[in-house]
């Protein structure tokens, strides 16, 4: 039987922030755009953007789990505790922890839609659908390469810019620019996952984005979206108040990690950077939302 704490392990909070982020970002261009002249008609509604995000990234954490486990591709895996892979806990159960995070997620997204706009629904079907199939079913996605493409647009673009969308019911620009930034630290953590798991990927026959480009260009990779999330922030800045610059400052986490990565480690050493590039995707969405906060 799986204790709390396996169960805790299972829902990889070091991913967490990956969750956190895009609502506070969003939430941030929400405010300058005077979402929040009035607090008290929407703060609950970022609250319950949070409960979201939150809960899909769970819910993708344990499906991985039991659709990895169940295809033995976690049987060797370096890193984070697997669930089913260790057999501390059967298929069936985590199957329902998933569907379990899928429904918190479904509940709050429906009031979300009720209170803002009823095509929002299709909006959050879709994030499901997405969030399952990314290692489910008989042709999964993420084991032909897409999954960076799922993290950046449902964890990225979708996330920020709905969260702005349920304050402020209208389209702002500094979203989108917002969800490119978030999205590409975002698809980095994914990005560092992947170059851990190259060999062991490689054998089961997952043929992830890392394993298809090969080691020297994934790294590669990793540092281009990071210096991604940095033009990011400056075309938040140009297109609101230039104090969101600030946010550069996330390069000071970021740096450490690029330097693992373009040194070479591999293996458990990488495993660190996962957490850093996490706090770096935070520390960028916390920056810009309070510049625009303060300056909005």
């Amino acid at each position: 039987m799986a204790t709390s704490a396996d169960w805790l392990a299972g829902a990889r909070p070091r991913t967490l922030p990956a969750a956190v982020a895009p609502v506070l970002a969003g939430t941030g261009v929400a405010a300058y755009a005077g979402a929040w002249d009035e607090w008290q008609g929407v703060w609950w509604k970022a609250v319950l953007a949070l409960v979201v995000s939150l809960a899909l990234q769970v819910a993708v954490n344990y499906a991985n789990d039991y659709s990895d486990g169940i295809r033995g591709t976690d049987d060797d895996r370096v890193g984070p505790m697997r669930l089913v892979g260790s057999g501390a806990a059967t298929p069936a159960a985590v199957r329902r922890a998933a569907f379990l995070a899928f429904g918190v997620a479904g509940v709050a997204g429906l009031v979300l839609a009720a209170s803002t706009a009823w095509w929002l629904v299709a909006v959050g079907a879709v994030s499901v659908v997405a969030a399952w199939y990314y290692t489910g079913g008989s042709t999964p996605y993420g084991y032909l390469g897409l999954g960076e493409v799922m993290v950046f647009v449902f964890f990225g673009l979708v996330a920020v810019i709905g969260t702005t969308y349920v304050q402020t019911e209208s389209w702002v620009w500094p979203a989108f620019y917002a969800g490119i930034g978030v999205g590409a630290l975002a698809c980095a953590i994914l990005v560092v996952n992947n170059l851990r798991d190259i060999p062991t990927d490689t054998v089961a026959g997952k043929r992830t984005l890392a394993v298809r480009l090969g080691d020297g260009r994934t790294r590669a990779l990793y540092l281009l979206l990071v210096l991604a999330a940095a033009v990011a922030v400056v075309a938040v800045a140009g297109a609101t108040t230039w104090w969101v610059l600030v946010a550069l400052a996330f390069l000071a986490v970021a740096l450490p990690a690029v330097r693992t990565v373009m040194s070479g480690a591999t293996g458990p050493g990488l495993i660190p950077v996962l957490q850093q590039t996490g706090l770096a995707e935070l520390v960028w969405a916390a920056l810009v939302a309070a510049a625009l906060v303060v300056r909005g």
